[in-house]
């Protein structure tokens, strides 16, 4: 698998930059975004009861819905790590403002890495020292931004939009330790329009709701994640609802390429589940498909073990399922494969068409558990040698 990411472009009023200050390794491992301007904006953040030390001082400057610049340090998550980890996140706030002549308030720290660690912060200090010189608003300068916010990713991930006289841009990074509310996963949009930082909150998290959170790698949620949008106003009012719907698109397009970018990941999978009687219904096994290890090992193998998907539908106890409502479906050149209670039942699967769709790089699934009026969809992987071989070893 390859990045597809669409053309980029910048953004009036925006500066970025991506820098090696030694962090971990001699890779890009630090990034700003700023603008010329304040912003009004919005976040959202981790559900970890754990948070991380970025994630506790940025739910404190989001509050009043203004930033004008952020701050991401990769390799090295700021986790668990107590008063110290606090101090650093605000001394990295603290010193992006100097150099860009705001006040600390307006600068969201964010870190993705390992946990545990504390931060070389007389690196991170000698590397605020470089920011002036390095901030550009040419797409190049964007591109290595998206690069320095990388950990175990592959490539770099980015959504470029317009809307109306505006541009909007979504960068993320994300591949691993990846389940909804929501994943150790970063994400920040700019745009020139002009919203209301209410306005803001409600749509982005609206937009994050069907998308970030209806991801999954692995299962399992970070304690780092962050998505943060910033309007700088530049290019006056746009229309709602059209920003709606690109925002909407942006976290989709960016919540899709983080499970295809995922660690070990060769084949990805959008599934539906419809018919629920309730949106919980539908999430609740939505989400148990997704992250059985069994079903993902079948689906990395292109096992037609259907038998697996009912098992994961019939362990989310709070909403049973019966047998005679529950479908699979499965798009084919021809139509649709169904599989179901009368079929089974009839001998007439046909499980070489299943092993055939299942062995493709991308799959499509549709789960029916009923009559119900409620329908979600998803977007996970299959697990793999490579994703073991590679959380086996991540701080070695």
């Amino acid at each position: 698998m390859s990045q597809r990411n669409p053309p980029l472009l910048a953004v009036p009023g925006f500066q970025w930059l991506g820098l090696n200050i030694g962090i971990k390794d001699d890779t890009l491992d630090f990034g700003v975004v700023a603008s010329e301007r304040e912003c009004t904006a919005a976040a959202v953040f981790t559900r970890n009861n754990f948070p991380g030390a970025p994630v506790i001082v940025g739910r404190e400057l989001i509050a009043d819905g203004r930033l004008q610049a952020i701050a991401v340090v990769s390799k090295n998550a700021n986790v668990a790590t107590g008063a110290r980890g606090l101090e650093h996140a605000r001394s990295l706030s603290r010193w992006v403002g100097k150099q860009l002549g705001l006040p600390e308030t307006l600068v969201l720290p964010s870190s993705t890495g390992v946990i545990g660690v504390l931060l070389p912060i007389e690196r991170i200090e000698q590397g605020c020292r470089q920011i002036r010189e390095n901030l550009g608003v040419d797409t190049q300068s964007l591109e290595r931004f998206a690069r320095a916010i990388m950990t175990t990713d592959r490539w770099p991930k980015w959504f470029c939009t317009r809307v109306g006289p505006a541009t909007l841009v979504g960068v993320a990074k994300g591949a691993g330790m990846i389940e909804p509310n929501m994943a150790t996963m970063l994400s920040y949009f700019v745009t020139d329009a002009q919203l209301p930082a209410e306005r803001l909150d409600s749509l982005l998290r609206n937009a994050v709701n069907r998308s970030f959170n209806r991801i999954s790698i692995d299962s399992d949620t970070s304690t780092s994640d962050t998505v943060a949008l910033l309007a700088n106003g530049l290019s006056g009012p746009v229309d709602e609802v059209e920003f709606a719907e690109a925002l909407n698109e942006g976290c989709t397009f960016l919540a899709k390429e983080i499970v295809r970018n995922g660690e070990g990941v060769t084949k990805t999978l959008e599934l539906t589940v419809s018919g629920a009687d309730s949106q919980e219904m539908a999430v609740r096994i939505g989400r148990s498909i997704l992250n059985s290890p069994l079903v993902k090992t079948a689906f990395h193998g292109g096992d037609p073990n259907w038998g697996r998907i009912v098992m994961a539908v019939g362990k989310v106890f709070e909403h049973p399922v019966s047998l005679d409502d529950l479908e699979i479906r499965v798009p084919t050149d021809s139509g649709t494969l169904r599989i179901n209670n009368a079929l089974v039942n009839a001998g007439t699967v046909d499980l070489d068409l299943l092993r055939t769709r299942l062995q493709a790089d991308e799959v499509q699934l549709e789960i029916l558990v009923g009559n119900g009026n409620h329908q979600e969809t998803f977007w996970g992987c299959d697990l793999s040698q490579e994703f073991v071989a590679e959380n086996a070893f991540y701080t070695t």
